[in-house]
């Protein structure tokens, strides 16, 4: 288990090296659940995540008994930035074994922090094992994304930065991966605070950790596709797991759909880009998943802002359609002149903003006379998506609603 004292120390061998990111209070999403909550901005770290903490006091805790090869990770994102900004910070030569759909835009970002990117593996577990060959055979360190003591140790500054800016939180809600975040901040804070409970998130499309807990040992879960993709691990840490078992009070799971209007939500709300992992205590909070107490103190750690531009994209769409602030129907309309000018008027009045259009002529199920007509209409909620849909039916359109 790790200590208060191995968490300072951490803290002190780190502190000129990452950012203390800020704590900040949301008045909206207060307002919305009736407490008062904070929001630990990771997103704002480093390379973008709170990866460079674990990666920071790895790096410099070891620097004696690292030889002239340098360090070696393996990592579909932030991990692999973490680790590139630490070695480049202590001045060693870095190694990142990305899976090779590891995106472009992460591979970029991690050869700009000065590492060697190297495309090897089909999953993340096959990237990690070609990283722990090259260790072995290259004279290089291997450091592990979460199964580590000094990995966790650097996480868990993140709890110490909390009570320090908020001694009294009653709830702490942190996003669970492979379990290295949650191990660290969870020993930070009840070590400090033990009556604060501390509630891990997971995607439901991947929930080792809490099978883990309900089954009393690790397991390995089938893992779906996730938007929360960082952390969509199959199997939380051997080291991780006692911890997590101990100093866990609660772990949760929310839905895709959940998660992209956590991402909006943040983006919209308080103009903050938080990858789906980043997400997830929101997502948990706003769908009721946590029991807050009413006015009482939560903090939501928003472990990384990492988001490609193409599935930030797909993520604020589906977020949008989620909070019904989207609308997508078709319509057959006469094929004359000004059909289609009375479809747009009609829409218009009723305050819908046409997003985009597709006409379409001919097709087995329309009319010589007729045309199909795609749209995307913008609305502020599902009682306007109502409203357009009950006055195009009282003008005789017959329409048809598509997700």
């Amino acid at each position: 288990m790790i200590t208060l004292e191995d968490v300072r120390k951490a803290a002190r061998l780190i502190e000129e090296t990452v950012i203390r990111t800020p704590l900040v209070r949301s008045p909206t999403f207060s307002r919305m659940v009736e407490a008062e909550v904070y929001l630990k901005l990771e997103c704002l770290q480093m390379g973008g995540s709170f990866k460079v903490r674990g990666a920071t006091y790895k790096v410099l805790s070891r620097r004696g008994d690292i030889g002239p090869a340098g360090v070696v990770a393996a990592s579909a994102g932030n991990h692999a930035q973490g680790v590139a900004l630490a070695a480049k910070a202590a001045g060693l030569p870095a190694t990142i074994v990305m899976p090779v759909w590891a995106s472009i835009g992460k591979q970029e970002a991690t050869r700009g922090y000065g590492a060697e990117v190297i495309l090897a593996g089909e999953s993340l577990a096959e990237s990690i094992s070609v990283a722990q060959d090259m260790a072995e055979e290259g004279g290089r360190t291997f450091i592990h994304p979460y199964d580590d003591e000094e990995i966790i140790t650097g996480q868990a500054t993140i709890g110490l930065e909390i009570l320090e800016d908020l001694p009294d939180p009653d709830v702490v809600i942190v996003p669970i991966g492979g379990g290295g975040l949650i191990g660290g901040i969870a020993s930070a804070i009840k070590a400090i605070r033990p009556e604060t409970r501390v509630v891990g998130v997971q995607a439901a499309a991947c929930p080792s950790a809490l099978m883990a807990l309900r089954e009393g040992k690790r397991a390995c879960v089938d893992a779906e596709k996730s938007i929360a993709d960082g952390i969509t691990v199959k199997q939380v840490g051997e080291t991780n797991f006692p911890i997590i078992r101990e100093k866990v009070d609660d772990i949760v799971l929310v839905e895709e759909e959940e998660i992209a209007s956590a991402v909006l939500a943040l983006l919209e709300r308080k103009k903050l880009l938080a990858e789906g992992a980043g997400a997830v205590p929101l997502a948990a909070l706003l769908n009721s998943k946590v029991k807050v107490p009413k006015g009482g103190k939560v903090v939501l750690v928003i472990s990384g802002g990492n988001l490609d531009p193409p599935l930030l994209e797909r993520v604020i769409r589906q977020g949008l359609m989620k909070n019904g602030r989207i609308m997508r129907f078709s319509a057959c309309i006469q094929d004359v002149p000004g059909s289609l000018a009375r479809l747009l008027d009609l829409i218009a009045k009723e305050g819908g903003n046409v997003l985009s259009i597709h006409h379409a002529r001919g097709g087995k199920d329309l009319s010589l006379f007729a045309s199909r007509v795609d749209l995307e209409v913008e609305t502020r909620s599902f009682d306007q998506i109502e409203e357009i849909k009950e006055a195009l039916k009282a003008a005789g359109y017959e329409i048809r609603v598509r997700r």
